[in-house]
């Protein structure tokens, strides 16, 4: 029987002829291409900046390092999600601090949130998990009482929107990925955006080695900081916008297939259905459910050439990530250790039948039962 995938990248008939023409025109690395990727991607979300990064895990390092994040300071990360989220404060000398999530929709919690704000609180990073957009109703609130700064981990999240408002749009920055498992995907990258002017110049400045890249044309190259090379090429870029100009179709589908997981696997006793934050759409980059004994029903699965995955981690558990001088844990992690134990991610790809949907669901409900 055929192995079903968990994802498939959808690339368009004209990648290649995107791509060709770029390799043609010699001019590989990051221009005028990427310029162009950038400004679909700020049109699609509805944002002012847009700036194309060589990968997600940097575009995060280099917001924070925007914001002036360093030692002496605290960065608020849910515990359960991807090492980046924590590893880019670490890195700048932060304190990562930990937080539990919620236990059902595995968005970063609220009364976590609350509880570890402390006087060195510089930067609260939610994480839209999966593509689940972050309830910015009681974010912003704190934020407007505390004075912190919110960088969104979008990482999964092109496509999701809350009250109608793109993920992306709402954070102080956001920075989202375009790893091969994403549906928009430039096999490596990832785009920072924000409304600010002043931190889009400088972070353009910073992946350009602290060019000042406005005005060089005019007034010739100055270098004003110390920076770095976290540029997008435009053979890259020419990929991700041939999939742009898919991605309200790639978006629907998704949708669509998740809502069907989600209709026939609901009422099953033993299968879990994460919930959404409220005023959300979500853009189900994975789709997951929560299911007890999960490792052995996921070895089952991918023995019958069904690839499923778990969600992601909780860091709290692997040594890089225990209580040391730039990790707190912030209380205790129960929404956390569930989501790591259970969240197992079924396959989801944009040319995935419906016959090939169905193997799936009748092989997880009858390893469940």
């Amino acid at each position: 029987m055929n192995r079903i995938p968990l994802i498939k990248p959808f690339i368009p008939a004209d990648a290649i002829t995107r791509i060709g023409e770029v390799i043609a025109s010699g001019q590989l690395t990051e221009g005028a291409v990427t310029r162009e990727f950038e400004r679909v991607f700020r049109d699609y979300v509805g944002t002012a900046h847009a700036l194309a990064v060589c990968n997600c895990t940097v575009g995060l390092e280099l917001a924070l390092r925007a914001l002036g994040v360093g030692p002496g300071d605290e960065v608020i990360v849910p515990d359960y999600t991807y090492p980046a989220s924590a590893s880019a404060a670490t890195m700048l000398g932060a304190t990562a601090v930990l937080v539990d999530v919620d236990r059902d929709s595995m968005l970063i919690s609220e009364a976590a949130v609350r509880a570890a704000l402390g006087p060195r609180t510089k930067v609260v990073m939610p994480v839209s998990i999966f593509g689940n957009p972050v309830d910015y109703g009681w974010l912003q609130h704190l934020q407007a009482a505390h004075g912190f700064k919110i960088v969104e981990d979008a990482a999964c999240s092109i496509g999701a929107d809350l009250r109608g408002r793109k993920v992306g749009a709402w954070a102080d920055i956001s920075v989202f990925s375009m790893h091969p498992r994403k549906f928009i995907t430039t096999g490596e990258g990832g785009m920072v955006t924000t409304n600010d002017a002043q931190l889009a110049a400088w972070m353009d400045s910073y992946k350009h080695f602290g060019m000042a890249t406005q005005n060089a044309a005019r007034e010739g190259i100055r270098f004003e900081r110390f920076g770095t090379n976290y540029k997008l090429t435009n053979i890259l870029a020419a990929l991700g916008l041939s999939q742009m100009a898919h991605v309200d179709e790639l978006l629907r589908r998704r949708q669509t297939l998740a809502a069907r997981y989600y209709r026939l696997l609901g009422g099953q006793a033993a299968i879990g259905i994460p919930s959404t934050a409220p005023g959300g759409t979500h853009s189900f980059q994975t789709c997951c459910v929560f299911i007890r004994q999960r490792d052995a029903v996921m070895n089952r699965l991918r023995a019958e050439g069904i690839e499923v995955q778990i969600g992601t981690y909780a860091l709290h558990r692997h040594p890089a990530y225990q209580p040391v001088p730039l990790v707190r844990h912030a209380g205790d992690f129960p929404g956390s250790r569930r989501a790591a134990d259970e969240a197992l991610a079924l396959p989801l790809f944009h040319e995935m039948t419906e016959t090939e949907q169905d193997r799936v669901i009748e092989a997880l409900v009858r390893e469940v039962k």
